[in-house]
């Protein structure tokens, strides 16, 4: 059998990325589907009004909205709301935070440094 690098989602299937991860109410969903020292991918699905609280990361990281919308903190200065369809990079090591002004899901990518 060969090696998986992708864990949590099923192989050779049409699927809908939206579908893989559920909301549950008052909570923070996830299904982590890349765990590396280099590279995580994961889906989120926040109810309304959840969130990350402020926090960094040691690489980039991306955030791909798949559904609803959501504030982003970004540093002291940036805040901006993602819907449906958009996506926004959050700078290694500077902080950031989450809000779901809506229920929303999300599919993250975090790229760190190679060891």
């Amino acid at each position: 059998m060969k090696e998986k690098f992708i864990k949590n989602i099923p192989f050779e299937e049409v699927l809908e990325l939206k579908n893989l991860v559920e909301y549950a109410k008052g909570r923070v969903s996830s299904k982590t589907l890349v765990q590396r020292n280099d590279l995580s991918i994961t889906l989120f699905a926040f109810d309304k009004g959840e969130g990350l609280s402020t926090h960094s990361a040691p690489g980039d990281a991306m955030i791909y909205v798949m559904e609803g919308s959501v504030k982003v903190t970004i540093g002291e200065d940036t805040k901006v709301v993602l819907k449906e369809g958009q996506t926004a990079v959050m700078p290694a090591n500077v902080p950031h935070a989450l809000e779901a002004i809506e229920r929303f899901k999300m599919y993250l990518t975090v790229v760190k440094p190679q060891k």
